[in-house]
């Protein structure tokens, strides 16, 4: 089994993460810490084989904690899970060596085809001390050697009960406040959800194309999600 340590401090989005990786065979839950100071602790005392990690933390970012990997030598694998969508953050992301970046809100498929991918190139290095091209151009080159079920179309929406109703009236909560960006929060106390709800039905509208995404950001932190509906 792989053991996946999930480095995440929304516990909206960590809940998701759990869920979805209970659901890909082959993989198990480490760990599941909130700041990248418990995510050392735990590196270090269990080496797992996968992180599943976030980029935006109170008291640092995600990437800082994959340099600090890779200075110390750890053989440890790194999948970003992130809202950060800047040019700058994915080709870091990559130049330390992550496998994979999923942009939140992702759907299921495409969190699966991650693990299926990273778990065929650990099963292709297995019991092979000289490798051969070949087996570097199946592992690099084959992007579709991930058979997906249909039943992989999962969304968002599908980890806790769905209201039409509740969906309706937060796309109306949007439509009001005309074409002004409006935040979770600003949503939960019109609408009145928490605000964890909002942001799942408003990641949810993100994922179906009918609201704009746009971060604002501070001087420390994660950034503040801040939606509007998508023109026509």
């Amino acid at each position: 089994m792989i053991k996946v340590l999930i480095v995440e401090d929304d516990p909206m989005v960590k809940e998701i993460n759990e869920k979805f990786l209970n659901k890909v065979e082959g993989y198990v839950l480490h760990n599941s810490v909130n700041t990248i100071d418990k995510a050392k602790k735990v590196i270090l005392a269990s080496r797992p084989d996968l992180i599943l990690l976030d980029v935006f933390f109170p008291q640092g970012r995600g990437l800082d904690l994959l340099k600090w990997i890779r200075i110390k030598n750890i053989k440890c694998d790194v999948i970003l899970i992130t809202a950060d969508k800047s040019m700058e953050t994915v080709e870091e992301a990559f130049r330390y060596g992550v496998v994979d970046y999923l942009v939140k809100p992702f759907a299921f498929k495409r969190f699966k085809e991650a693990l299926l991918k990273y778990r065929n190139r650990k099963d292709e290095f297995k019991n092979i001390d000289n490798v051969e091209q070949e087996i570097i151009d199946k592992i690099t080159l084959n992007d579709k050697n991930t058979p997906l079920n249909d039943d992989d179309n999962m969304d968002i929406k599908d980890i806790k009960g769905f209201s039409q109703h509740t969906y309706e009236k937060i796309i109306e909560c949007i439509k009001n406040v005309e074409g002004k960006n409006i935040t979770a929060q600003e949503v939960s106390s019109i609408v009145g959800v928490s605000r964890i709800t909002a942001r799942r039905y408003l990641d949810y509208l993100e994922k179906q194309g009918k609201v704009i995404l746009e971060m604002e950001y501070g001087k420390v932190g994660r950034p503040l999600n801040k939606y509007k509906l998508k023109e026509d």
